[in-house]
């Protein structure tokens, strides 16, 4: 179910953005939380995961479910565009071309330049799936009231 409260703007744009998401997870009922760059596909949310040195994944195959809010916000103009999604995440086995895809809309097309921690992802990586069962999309824009 999409939710839309305020405003309107186009989700699938929206998600095409370079924007950091925080993946919200439990253990032991202790709420954690972690920026994660994202692929929006296929009405899922991927994530890259290092197992050997990302707890997420962890935490993931214990206790599914899971949420994602990814804001974009300008201070200057004011705009405050959020998405919010609530659903269980599972995880996957590597699969290198979606994670080019995702590390495209962060690091570029040349994959010659990207930074070399990105260049080569395989079988110590895996993906984190999240199906969302709510959406929340949120404009909360604001006219500014301070000179930057």
């Amino acid at each position: 179910m999409i939710r839309n409260s305020r405003g309107h703007y186009d989700l699938d744009e929206f998600l095409k953005k370079p924007l950091f998401a925080h993946l919200s997870t439990v253990e032991n009922d202790v709420p954690k939380d972690s920026p994660v760059w994202f692929h929006w596909e296929d009405q899922c949310i991927w994530i890259i995961g290092t197992p050997s040195s990302d707890s997420f994944p962890g935490r993931i195959e214990n206790h599914s479910a899971c949420a994602v809010g990814i804001v974009d916000f300008d201070v200057k103009s004011g705009k405050v565009l959020h998405v919010g999604f609530r659903g269980h995440g599972t995880v996957e086995p590597f699969d290198a071309e979606l994670a080019k895809r995702l590390l495209r809309k962060y690091l570029g097309i040349n994959e010659g330049s990207w930074d070399e921690r990105f260049k080569h992802l395989g079988d110590s990586n895996i993906l984190i799936k999240v199906v969302p069962e709510t959406v929340v999309v949120r404009d909360q824009s604001f006219e500014p009231s301070i000179d930057l």
